[in-house]
C-alpha cells in the first residue's frame, strides 16, 4: 500500500526538506520546521503522487486515502488539543497548495475549513470573541465559494460577487474597513453570502467539515491546471507530470483582536540585497489581507514596538531559518493571542541584484562556499541582465501604464529600456542623431520598422532602440541588436506601420514620425510617450567609464562573482563581434576572442564599391571594385586584432545573398547610377537576376566564393595584410578564417585552398608568418552527418546554430513569429527554440557533427556562434557535448560566463 500522506506536528513531522518532488516546496518546509522545533500548527501532507493519481483516473482518489486522511486528522487533533467538526471544543483548518517549487499565486487556498452553525457556536464559548468568529466564518463562506463553488466573475467587466456584497454592506453603514463591521453586520453578510451561493449554484452551501475539506483539496488539485498556472510552468520550464501537493493545517488566527497579527516577510531584502529583515504585517487579520491591498499594512520593523517580544522571537526565527537553509527565506507567520505560529518558508524570490548580492555577502559570511554561490537556484544566469541594461524606472513606467500609454507587447530579443523620437528610416534615424549630437537627450531614436535589413545598420547603430512588427527573436533585429546592447522588440504584430505615412497605428491611436515612444526589452512593452530610464552601474564602470570601480558596490560584488564563476567554468566565452567598439565592449565583460565577425556588415559603410562589385560583369571589373575595398576591409581586421591583443579573432567569409547590397527602389537604383557611372537598366537587370525565391537556401555562403572565387582571394588578403602589420606592430595576432554554409567537402576545400595560398603570398611580401586556422561553419544537417569528411580537412567547426535551426525544423527565423505563440501556448515546442536550442532535433545533429568530426581530427576545435551561444540552457548542453567555446553578443558574455560555470559544477 502506497503512502500518500504525511504528518507533522508536535515537534515531529514524517517528511523533511529533501522530499519536495513528493511533499512539494510547502509541505517538505512544514515538516522541516517542524523538526527544528519551530512553533508549526500540525497539518498533513496530501503527496503529488495523489494529485497525479487524480488526474490520471478520472478525478479520483487512491483507495487508501481516505484511512489515512482519518489517521493523519486525528493525530492533528491530538496536536492540537481540538477536534475537527466537534461543536464544542473545534479544530478548523486551511486547505493550500504546494508545488516542488513556488509557484506564487498560481493556485488556491481555502482558509478556515470546518466551521458550520454549530462549530460557530463552539469558536465563540472557545475564545469569547464573537465578532472574530463570524469575521472567521465570513471569510470561510467567502473564499469556498470563490475557490470550490466557482462564484466568480462572469465577465472582466463583473465584480467579485461576494465583494459586490461586502461593497453594498459597508456602503449602507457607512464604513470604509472590514474592520469597522460590527458582529450583527458579520452575521447579516453570512446570510447573503449563503443565498448568493443558492442562487449561483442552486445547492446549499455544504455544512458538513469532511465534506468542506474533501472539497478543497480537489479544488487545490483542480488549481493546478487552472490558466494561470499552465502559464506560469510554461514560462519557467516546470513540466505538468511534477503535480502539486495539498497541505491541511490547523488554522491559527491573527484576527482575534489587536494582540494578533500576520505577516510576510525575507530575511533579507529582495530588491536590493541589503541584509535587513524586509516585510510586513497586519494587526487583527487574517492572511490574505496582507496582499489584498484593502488596508495598508505595517512595516516589519514596527513590530518591534507593537510586540517587541513577538518581533524578538521573529527575528530569532529569521537568522535560524537563513542558517538551516542557507539561503534567503520567504516566510509567512501568524501571532495568535501574543503566540507566534510559523505558516511557511521557502527560497525568497529575489532581483538579479538582490542574487549577486545575498552570494557575495553568504560567501563573506561563511555560510555558504563559492560553488554553491554560482549555482542556477541562487542565481539565474539571466538575472544578470538586470545588472547590466538600463531599466525603466518602476514608479513612471507604473504611471504611464495607469495613463493608458501602454500600446502594445512584442517579442521582447533585447533586454533593457529605450526611449526615444520614432523614426521609420536608417538615414533619417542616423541623419537626426548626428544632427542633435550623441548623448544630446534630444537625440534620442527608436527606429522603428517593419522588418529591418543589413542596410538598416547604420541607423541602428545610431538607434537607443529598435522596434519591429515583424520577425522572431532570432531575426535579423534581434541578432544584431543584442550585439550592439542595444533594447530591442520584434514581432510586435500590433503595430500597422505605413512609411507613405510615417505613421505607426495601434488600434485607434496613430503616432507620426519624431512622436516620442518607450520600450521595455525585458518584457516586450511598448509605451507611447516618454519613460524615465536610468544607467546601470555595471555598463558606467566597464564600458561608459564614467564611474570607478570603487564608487559601485554593484559593480564589486559582479566582479567577484564573475572571478569565481570564471576559475570554475571550463567552456570559453567569445562573443560575436564586427567593430572594435563592439569587440572592446565585449573584451571589458570577460569575453575571450571573438567567435564571429560577419564581414558583410562592415561592406555597409562602403556600399558602393561593394555594388560596382556586384554589378561588374567581368572578373577583371570586379577584381577592380574589390580593389577599392581590400583597404577599408584592412583597416577593419587591423582595428579588431589590435582590441583582441592576442585573442583568437574568427572571421566568417562573405556568407549573404548579394540581392540585399543592392537598391530595390527606383529612386535608389538612378541615385546609384548616378554615381557609379552605371546605367539604370544595368543595375535593374542585375538586381532581377539576383532575385530569388527562397535566398536563405539560395545563393549564399561558401557558394559566392566558388562561382566568384576572388571575393574570397580579397577578404583573405585583407585579414592577412591586417594581420601581419599588427604582428609588425608587437600585438599578437590569431586570425581563424571561417567558410560558411558547408555541406561538402569539395566546398571547403576549394575555398580552403584560395585562403592558404593568399596567405602564401601575402606572407612572402610582408616577409612575416602568422599563425592561423581554416575552419568552417556547420550550419546544415548534412554537413553535421557528414562531419568525419569534413574534419579532414577543416581545423576548427563552429555551430551557426541560427541556420541549422532553420534547416533542422524547416521554420524561417524571420516568419515564424506568426505562429510561434501559438506553438508555446499548446505545449507543441516547449522552448523558442530560436532561442533555446532544440535538443532532441538540432542537439542531436550538433552532437554527430562533434563526435565523428573528432574521430578524423582529435584536437579539432568545436564552438557555437549562433545567438543561442549566450542562452544558459543551450550553453550547458554546450558543455555537456565537449564543445570548447561559446561565442554570443556582447552584453550576453556575463550571462554564457556564469551558465558555463554552472555546466561545470553540475547545478
Amino acid at each position: 500500500m502506497g503512502k500518500y500522506v504525511y504528518f507533522f506536528g508536535a515537534g515531529k513531522a514524517e517528511g523533511r526538506a529533501e522530499m519536495k518532488e513528493l511533499l512539494g516546496g510547502k509541505g517538505a518546509n512544514l515538516a522541516e520546521m517542524t523538526n527544528i522545533n519551530l512553533p508549526v500548527p500540525a497539518g498533513f501532507t496530501l503527496t503529488t503522487e495523489v494529485c497525479n493519481y487524480y488526474y490520471a483516473h478520472e478525478k479520483q482518489y487512491p483507495p487508501e486515502l481516505k484511512t489515512q486522511v482519518e489517521d493523519a486528522l486525528k493525530k492533528t487533533e491530538a496536536a492540537m488539543s481540538a477536534k475537527f467538526g466537534d461543536p464544542k471544543n473545534p479544530l478548523l483548518v486551511s486547505c493550500r497548495s504546494g508545488a516542488r517549487v513556488s509557484m506564487p499565486g498560481m493556485m488556491d487556498t481555502v482558509l478556515n475549513i470546518g466551521l458550520n452553525e454549530a462549530t460557530l457556536r463552539g469558536l465563540v464559548e472557545k475564545t469569547g470573541n464573537e465578532r472574530f468568529a463570524w469575521d472567521s466564518y465570513r471569510r470561510f463562506v467567502q473564499m469556498y465559494g470563490d475557490v470550490v463553488l466557482g462564484l466568480k466573475p462572469q465577465s472582466k467587466k463583473d465584480i467579485d460577487p461576494f465583494e459586490h456584497i461586502m461593497d453594498e454592506m459597508k456602503h449602507a453603514k457607512k464604513v470604509k474597513l472590514d474592520t469597522e463591521l460590527t458582529t450583527a453586520d458579520l452575521q447579516e453578510l453570512v446570510k447573503r453570502f449563503k443565498r448568493a451561493v443558492k442562487e449561483r449554484t442552486g445547492k446549499d452551501f455544504p455544512d458538513d467539515p469532511m465534506e468542506q475539506m474533501q472539497q478543497a483539496i480537489g479544488a487545490v488539485f483542480d488549481s493546478w491546471m487552472n490558466d494561470r498556472a499552465i502559464v506560469y510552468r510554461r514560462q519557467y520550464g516546470f513540466p505538468q507530470e511534477w503535480g502539486t501537493a495539498a497541505n491541511i493545517c490547523s488554522m491559527v488566527f491573527g484576527n482575534m483582536g489587536d494582540d494578533c497579527c500576520t505577516g510576510v516577510a525575507f530575511t533579507r531584502d529582495p530588491a536590493t540585497g541589503d541584509k535587513s529583515f524586509y516585510g510586513e504585517y497586519l494587526i487583527n487579520a487574517q492572511g490574505e489581507d496582507v496582499v489584498a491591498g484593502i488596508r495598508t499594512p505595517k512595516k516589519i520593523a514596527e513590530l518591534q514596538k507593537d510586540m517587541p517580544a513577538v518581533y524578538k522571537q521573529l527575528d530569532d526565527v529569521r537568522n535560524k531559518l537563513e542558517k538551516h537553509y542557507r539561503d534567503v527565506q520567504d516566510i509567512e507567520f501568524t501571532v495568535q493571542k501574543g503566540k507566534l505560529w510559523m505558516l511557511q518558508t521557502r527560497n525568497g524570490k529575489r532581483t538579479g541584484f538582490a542574487a549577486v548580492r545575498f552570494a557575495v555577502d553568504m560567501v563573506r559570511e561563511g555560510l555558504i562556499t563559492k560553488e554553491e554561490a554560482l549555482s542556477a537556484g541562487r542565481i539565474p544566469p539571466d538575472d544578470l541582465n538586470q545588472l547590466l541594461q538600463p531599466i525603466f524606472d518602476p514608479a513612471a513606467k507604473r504611471q504611464a501604464i495607469n495613463e493608458g500609454k501602454l500600446l502594445a507587447k512584442g517579442i521582447n530579443a533585447g533586454p533593457g529600456a529605450a526611449t526615444g523620437r520614432i523614426k521609420f528610416h536608417a538615414d533619417e534615424a542616423e541623419a537626426w542623431v548626428n544632427k542633435h549630437g550623441k548623448g544630446n537627450p534630444d537625440s534620442r531614436v527608436i527606429l522603428v520598422r517593419r522588418e529591418t535589413s543589413p542596410e538598416d545598420i547604420r541607423g541602428m547603430q545610431a538607434a537607443d532602440g529598435i522596434l519591429t512588427a515583424f520577425g522572431g527573436a532570432s531575426s535579423h533585429a534581434a541578432l544584431v541588436s543584442r550585439q550592439m546592447g542595444k533594447v530591442c522588440i520584434v514581432g510586435c504584430g500590433a503595430l500597422n506601420i505605413d512609411y507613405n505615412k510615417a505613421t505607426m497605428t495601434v488600434g485607434d491611436k496613430v503616432l507620426k514620425d519624431g512622436d516620442w515612444i518607450s520600450i521595455d526589452g525585458f518584457t516586450g512593452e511598448v509605451l507611447s510617450g516618454q519613460v524615465s530610464t536610468k544607467p546601470s552601474e555595471v555598463v558606467q564602470v566597464l564600458i561608459d567609464k564614467s564611474m570607478k570601480p570603487e564608487q559601485s558596490q554593484i559593480y564589486q560584488q559582479f566582479a567577484e562573482l564573475m572571478s569565481w564563476a570564471d576559475a570554475t567554468r571550463k567552456l570559453k566565452v567569445r562573443t560575436n563581434a564586427d567593430q572594435p567598439d563592439q569587440a572592446a565592449q565585449a573584451i571589458a565583460f570577460g569575453a575571450e576572442g571573438i567567435g564571429l565577425c560577419r564581414t558583410e556588415h562592415m561592406f555597409f559603410n562602403h556600399i558602393e564599391p561593394m555594388r560596382e562589385m556586384i554589378l561588374a560583369e567581368t572578373v577583371e571589373a570586379r577584381r577592380k571594385a574589390l580593389d577599392k575595398l581590400l583597404p577599408f576591409q584592412r583597416a577593419d581586421f587591423e582595428g579588431l586584432f589590435r582590441e583582441m591583443k592576442g585573442h583568437p579573432v574568427t572571421i566568417r567569409t562573405l556568407d549573404p545573398p548579394l540581392h540585399e547590397f543592392l537598391p530595390n527602389s527606383p529612386e535608389q537604383q538612378k541615385e546609384l547610377s548616378a554615381k557609379i557611372k552605371v546605367s539604370v537598366e544595368t543595375i535593374e537587370r542585375r538586381v532581377k537576376e539576383l532575385h530569388e525565391l527562397n535566398p536563405m537556401l539560395g545563393f549564399r555562403g561558401c557558394r559566392l566564393g566558388i562561382v566568384y572565387p576572388e571575393i574570397t582571394e580579397m577578404q583573405a588578403r585583407a585579414i592577412f595584410e591586417a594581420a601581419s602589420n599588427v604582428q609588425k606592430e608587437g600585438i599578437k595576432v590569431e586570425p581563424e578564417i571561417m567558410i560558411p554554409l558547408v555541406g561538402f567537402l569539395p566546398e571547403f576545400k576549394a575555398q580552403a585552398k584560395i585562403v592558404n595560398d593568399t596567405a602564401a603570398k601575402v606572407f612572402a611580401e610582408k616577409g612575416v608568418k602568422v599563425n592561423y586556422l581554416v575552419g568552417t561553419m556547420i550550419e546544415l544537417p548534412r554537413a553535421c552527418v557528414v562531419a568525419d569528411q569534413i574534419a579532414k580537412e577543416a581545423q576548427f567547426f563552429s555551430f551557426g546554430t541560427n541556420d541549422l535551426t532553420q534547416t533542422t525544423l524547416g521554420m524561417s527565423r524571420d516568419d515564424y513569429g506568426s505562429f510561434i505563440r501559438v506553438y508555446l501556448e499548446h505545449d507543441l515546442v516547449p522552448k523558442d527554440p530560436f532561442q533555446s536550442i532544440d535538443v532532441d532535433g538540432v542537439g542531436a545533429l550538433m552532437k554527430i557533427g562533434v563526435e565523428k568530426g573528432r574521430s578524423s581530427r582529435l584536437d579539432l576545435k568545436v564552438g557555437i556562434c549562433g545567438e543561442h551561444g549566450g542562452d544558459p540552457d543551450t550553453v550547458k548542453f554546450c558543455h555537456k557535448i565537449g564543445l570548447n567555446y561559446v561565442s554570443c553578443s556582447p552584453f550576453r558574455v556575463p550571462i554564457a560566463r556564469l551558465a558555463a560555470a554552472q555546466a561545470s559544477l553540475g547545478k
